[in-house]
């Protein structure tokens, strides 16, 4: 078994869903007279659906406890406009204040990396 808190987290959000299935196949069979293996059926289909989607969720339910900009160190960007040593940058679509690491000039359109954080403005380097 997976011993990954998101894994579990994950898995609590599913129950709620997984009640909703159970009462809607019991209803299905009681009512409509769908035999109880179909109205089963949906429900396995539905948790095994829930278990395959999970790999590619499981970076919604892990914990970050870092500030969203510090979660920008190591991303890449672009240089919107020139930065002696200050400017903007964009990273992930968004338009951030930036600031060289050095004191050598980024010129419009070059490549960087975020290395740091300095109040809400990134510490970034040429990419290499």
């Amino acid at each position: 078994m997976i011993r990954h808190p998101a894994f579990w987290r994950y898995t609590a959000f599913q129950i709620p869903g997984w009640i909703i299935a159970s009462v809607g196949g019991w209803w299905v069979h009681r009512w409509l007279d769908v035999p109880l293996w179909v109205a089963s059926g949906v429900l396995v289909v539905w948790v095994i659906k829930d278990y395959v989607l999970f790999p590619f969720l499981r970076s919604a339910y892990e914990l970050d406890h870092r500030l969203q900009i510090e979660r920008l160190i190591g991303e890449h960007g672009k240089a919107t406009d020139q930065l002696s040593p200050a400017g903007y940058i964009r990273v992930r679509g968004e338009l951030w204040r930036a600031k060289s690491d050095t004191n050598l000039t980024i010129e419009p359109g070059i490549p960087v990396e975020v290395r740091g954080v300095e109040g809400n403005t990134l510490i970034v380097s040429r990419k290499s």
